[in-house]
């Protein structure tokens, strides 16, 4: 199974780019695993938030391929613990998933259409979390759940 991130816009901050790029070197070691981004709107000032939501659910939507398993990174979806989230992984890997999409919406969430073709929706927080910050966080439960799937000594409970 293939892991890919879709982002709407990119990551400025060297900091966060530098640790995401750490956790997808580990990464590679258990699964492919990349991050795709959509670039971001331009002049978004003179569209209302409904016009930038169809506009980059349009831009999602292109991403999408046959056969993909679509999860949402929404913060109203469901909350897992590391551990679970490392079997609701595992799920994904033996019931014959060929590619995980799990996207990143933009600053105003997803557009109904996004919504409409999701398969799952999961929070990482319910708290409000960054667009960048979003990207570290998967990455680095990513690889907390093949550690805990490979009983490798990364995670402690």
């Amino acid at each position: 199974m293939k892991v890919t991130l879709l982002v709407v816009g990119k990551t400025t901050d060297p900091h966060i780019i530098a640790l995401v790029d750490e956790y997808m070197k580990r990464l590679k070691h258990y699964l492919p695993v990349e991050i795709e981004v959509i670039p971001e709107l331009r002049q978004t000032k003179s569209m209302s938030e409904a016009e930038q939501k169809a506009a980059e659910g349009s831009l999602i939507l292109q991403r999408i391929m046959p056969g993909d398993r679509v999860v949402l990174l929404d913060e109203h979806g469901e909350e897992r613990r590391s551990i679970e989230f490392a079997a609701w992984l595992q799920k994904k890997m033996n019931g014959g998933v060929k590619r995980l999409l799990c996207v990143v919406g933009g600053p105003y969430g997803f557009a109904p259409c996004v919504y409409e073709r999701a398969d799952e929706k999961i929070s990482l927080s319910r708290m409000t979390l960054s667009h960048q910050m979003i990207r570290l966080l998967f990455v680095e439960q990513v690889y907390r759940a093949m550690t805990i799937l490979h009983r490798e000594p990364y995670h402690h409970e």
